[in-house]
């Protein structure tokens, strides 16, 4: 059997075909953009630009950020489709001050797929753009009940459900939808989660004759991990830490490095400015804003709903941005809990092939200790 057919369930989302059932998760600021998502378009999984901060890379992003903001991203979704004519997603963050903006740049692009994050679309006018796009809309939970709210509201105010969910748990890199004290919580498994939310998406499946794809992320690295939770009933698996070491990834070589020098030690759990955990690598800032050292804060837009920058430690969208340039002195790399598994640099395709292989070698285990 060749690498190629190693995994071998696709992964449907409507009228959207799959070939492998791994979504690249949306890394920002600025660490998954064209480069990265178009790479893993082209192995089949969906590539996904993330749009939060993206319009830093623009020249004037200090004097107008939301315009830099959608000339960037329309950049990077053309860029992308450009080298691929695979799938291709944008990650947008619901706490966003401009995230109708960036939708409506994602519209306008005809982009496959929007992700929406950090928030429950539950009081946004949404209704005109579901009924005249391709484009599939597929939020972002760590909850069943999150997942149910969601489906309710959009069945009872739309007369129809999210295309897919995304079910994030406690072990992702980065923001998490968790409480300090659950983040570390063992009964709080990917796997329990997934259970939890089929039996709740269940009744809206019967309800319109569809089935609506769980796709499980947070703590998945491995192809073990991978045939792990498609066991479970997960359709696929969203993965951001395993594709920042790869050549394609459009974050600065720094940035790569440390994930390959981090030990599973390095890898902590701080407040965010946003007001959540936040997992990330420990370094020298790391340690100084857990002493309580403040960052001098000069706010020329507001980025996050949530974010109050006058009384807020540090600027989160200056921290991440400066990692994803190398600047590790004003910043740090958000990561999962296994990170510190990255060894070397290789491509994307490299890392599918690896990822399959793990795939394969699980699956024989599997069989032969349930079928011998």
């Amino acid at each position: 059997m060749s690498i190629e057919n190693l995994i071998n369930r696709p992964l449907t989302i409507g009228d959207l075909k799959v070939p492998v059932p791994i979504i690249q998760g949306g890394m920002g600021v600025c660490v998954s953009l064209s480069g990265l998502a178009s790479a893993v378009a082209n192995e089949g999984g969906i590539g996904v630009i993330s749009a939060v901060g993206i319009g830093m890379l623009e020249p004037d992003f200090k004097n107008n950020f939301k315009q830099s903001n959608k000339i960037a991203l329309r950049k990077e979704i053309r860029k992308a489709y450009a080298k691929t004519n695979g799938i291709i997603g944008v990650n947008i963050m619901l706490a966003a001050t401009d995230f109708d903006e960036l939708l409506q740049v994602c519209l306008e692009e005809e982009i496959d797929v929007v992700f929406i994050s950090a928030g429950l679309p539950l009081k946004k006018p949404l209704l005109p753009l579901l009924d005249n796009t391709k484009t599939k809309f597929i939020p972002k939970v760590s909850s069943a009940r999150a997942a149910k709210l969601i489906f309710q509201h959009w069945s009872d105010k739309y007369d129809r459900i999210p295309d897919a969910i995304v079910l994030e748990g406690p072990l992702a890199g980065g923001h998490q939808g968790y409480k300090l004290k659950d983040v570390s919580n063992p009964k709080t498994t990917i796997s329990a989660l997934v259970n939890e939310t089929k039996l709740v998406i269940n009744p809206f499946e019967q309800k319109y004759g569809i089935e609506i794809p769980i796709i499980a992320a947070g703590g998945i690295y491995t192809g073990k991990d991978i045939l792990e939770i498609l066991e479970v009933g997960a359709q696929g698996v969203k993965m951001g830490s395993r594709f920042v070491t790869t050549t394609e990834c459009d974050v600065s070589e720094k940035f790569k490095q440390v994930y390959i020098d981090s030990s599973e030690e390095d890898i902590t759990v701080i407040s965010s400015p946003v007001g959540l955990p936040a997992r990330v690598i420990k370094n020298d800032f790391v340690e100084q804003i857990q002493q309580g050292m403040k960052k001098p804060i000069n706010c020329p837009w507001k980025c996050l709903k949530t974010c109050d920058y006058k009384k807020v430690q540090f600027c989160i969208a200056d921290a991440m941005f400066s990692a994803a340039i190398g600047e590790f002195s004003n910043g740090f790399a958000f990561a999962g809990t296994k990170s510190h598994l990255a060894n070397k640099i290789i491509t994307v395709k490299e890392t599918f092939e690896q990822i399959k292989f793990e795939y394969f070698n699980e699956q024989l285990m599997y069989k032969t200790l349930h079928f011998a």
